[in-house]
């Protein structure tokens, strides 16, 4: 690993968390592809929620989240609401059984603002996650961080699977790390063997593949591949 400026601060050991997004599965069969993808060594599924409104696109929602819960009792479910209100989402995604509730900065914000549906989140048993657009500086969630569980870099810009990897994130993800050296920091967006060592080597530890993994014929190989590059830089 090539990490810049490592230090022992830097080094504490971070978990390693792959997370394939179910976006890029076979969607008629998408509780086999979870299945599979546990047993490939994924550490958890992740959930694109889109409403054609903060993104042009559709794709799940929390009856998707339900089914699925029921299908995979112990799965953990990495979901990131790419929604346009997402405290209108908050209770239906943990009744329908999300572990993880990641808005955009960019959305519309309750009425006190990021850190009302932050707490909301929370209160919903729901761990919480901060996501910003390739346009969206670090600075716009500095008074945030210390209140969620993960911070997502999109390396994309979101709404499709299948976009190029923007390396010119990683100095996005760099400066996170260097404030932030316990956070979870999660990338998603063109990421796979061959994209994901700049993304490790700039401190992420937690990597979102679609493509990369779903369109291989060697599944379990890609999940291996982008664990073994988080872990030399830990």
């Amino acid at each position: 690993c090539n990490r810049k400026g490592r230090n022992s601060i830097m080094t504490t050991s971070l978990p390693v968390i792959i997370a394939p997004s179910l976006l890029s599965c076979d969607l008629a069969n998408i509780a086999t592809d979870a299945t599979a993808m546990l047993e490939y060594g994924a550490d958890w599924l992740h959930m694109d929620i889109m409403d054609g409104h903060f993104v042009p696109n559709l794709s799940f929602g929390p009856p998707v989240i339900a089914s699925l819960r029921k299908a995979k009792k112990d799965a953990f479910l990495d979901c990131h609401l790419m929604v346009s209100e997402p405290m209108k989402w908050v209770t239906p995604m943990a009744k329908a059984g999300a572990n993880s509730f990641t808005f955009h900065i960019e959305s519309d914000m309750p009425e006190g603002g990021p850190k009302a549906l932050i707490a909301a989140i929370k209160e919903a048993g729901m761990t919480v996650g901060i996501a910003l657009k390739p346009g969206t500086p670090a600075s716009a969630i500095e008074e945030y961080v210390g209140d969620v569980d993960l911070v997502l870099v999109m390396t994309v810009e979101p709404g499709f699977s299948g976009q190029s990897f923007m390396g010119d994130m990683m100095p996005k993800v760099a400066e996170l790390r260097g404030k932030y050296p316990t956070l979870n920091i999660e990338v998603d967006g063109g990421l796979s063997p061959t994209t994901v060592d700049a993304a490790s080597a700039a401190g992420a530890n937690v990597v979102v593949a679609a493509s990369a993994i779903f369109g291989s014929n060697d599944q379990p190989g890609v999940i291996r591949a982008l664990r073994e590059s988080v872990e030399k830089c830990q």
